[in-house]
């Protein structure tokens, strides 16, 4: 009895020590992302040092294109987080049921204004307005006025100078045409459909995600078109980009009442993930100041941590005054009703 009784407890002992050691083991995380995500690899080696981990960053395409990706994966994922998912697609998100609840206690920091989902299926991370950017010098040279209604976008001077994201892949591209309805409203003498017909005919280009068109297709980078679609903040993130070229922004906004869109950027724990408890770990560390504070100068969106400092070139970013007002509901109900439309009017 003695004997079976040591060998239970050498037994007990060895799983003790085994378990113990388990712990120690290093974990592993892969994060779902869009094009544009951008942090400081300080950052997240930080994340992997404090929590014994790696950290995989898995571009997938826009943000819209992550997101299927996601939905597509349902259940078995091959990532534990998806970053980028913002209030154009969120209740699409939800509705397939593709995250796990966490509400971090990090929330606290955050303005009510910026809370995506109230059920916590996905937290907030950052926030920008989507507007038109255009290249001051190539206007300049061309002897043309920044427009100053999207109106003006449809008129001769403009032709061919235009370019866009489509709405179906692109979340910029999605936040526009919610702001063209918006300012032009539907089945009006001319409404939204109006305009973008309007757009077609003055050879308007579409591309499929931000990078393309900003990098590709912008006069800035030697691109075509004078016009592109992005965001408030771009204008003063290429002056930080110049390191001292110019004193002055490059490229100035398009900031037209009812016709910019406020965009927020969310982050979710993927469910299937094996790895929840790091994930939510790594939500946390999402929130905290030390990774807000580093956005602005990488992404050039604002951060949602009140407590998060921006640099000193934001102050060149301009926040519009008054953008769309769509709520998430309207959005939800009509946003792929849009999209066709949309589709069926510019690129068919």
């Amino acid at each position: 009895m003695i004997k079976s009784t040591g060998i239970l407890f050498l037994v007990a002992l060895f799983t003790l020590l085994v378990t113990a050691c388990g712990s120690d083991e290093p974990g592993s995380l892969i994060v779902l992302t869009h094009d544009s995500f951008d942090i400081g690899e300080e950052i997240i080696a930080q994340f992997e040092e404090d929590n014994n981990a790696t950290v995989t960053i898995q571009k997938s395409g826009d943000s819209g294109e992550a997101l299927n990706r996601a939905i597509l994966e349902k259940g078995n994922p091959s990532g534990d987080l998806l970053y980028g998912v913002d209030n154009t697609f969120l209740t699409k998100a939800l509705r397939e049921d593709i995250f796990i609840k966490y509400e971090s206690s990090r929330m606290e920091d955050v303005p009510s204004q910026f809370v995506l989902d109230d059920t916590f299926h996905v937290s907030p991370v950052d926030y920008g307005y989507v507007n038109i950017n255009y290249d001051i010098a190539y206007l300049e040279e061309h002897g043309l006025t920044p427009p100053k209604t999207l109106e003006e976008l449809t008129g001769e001077e403009w032709k061919g100078r235009l370019v866009v994201q489509n709405p179906a892949t692109s979340s910029p591209g999605l936040a526009f045409l919610i702001a063209t309805v918006s300012y032009f409203g539907e089945d009006d003498d001319y409404d939204y459909l109006d305009f973008w017909a309007d757009l077609k005919e003055n050879d308007l280009v579409v591309k499929d995600g931000w990078s393309d068109a900003y990098y590709t297709n912008f006069s800035q980078y030697d691109g075509d078109q004078p016009l592109v679609l992005s965001y408030a903040t771009s204008p003063a993130a290429e002056l930080y980009f110049s390191e001292g070229a110019y004193r002055t922004p490059p490229t100035g906004n398009m900031l037209v009442d009812k016709a910019t869109f406020l965009q927020v950027e969310g982050i979710g724990i993927l469910k299937g993930t094996q790895n929840e408890k790091l994930a939510r770990k790594f939500i946390d560390f999402v929130l905290d100041t030390p990774f807000q504070e580093d956005i602005p100068s990488r992404m050039f969106v604002y951060p949602v941590n009140s407590k998060a400092v921006t640099p000193d070139f934001f102050k060149y970013a301009e926040v519009p005054t008054l953008p769309s007002d769509i709520d998430a509901d309207t959005i939800d109900e009509n946003r792929d009703e849009w999209i066709d439309s949309w589709t069926k009017v510019v690129l068919r």
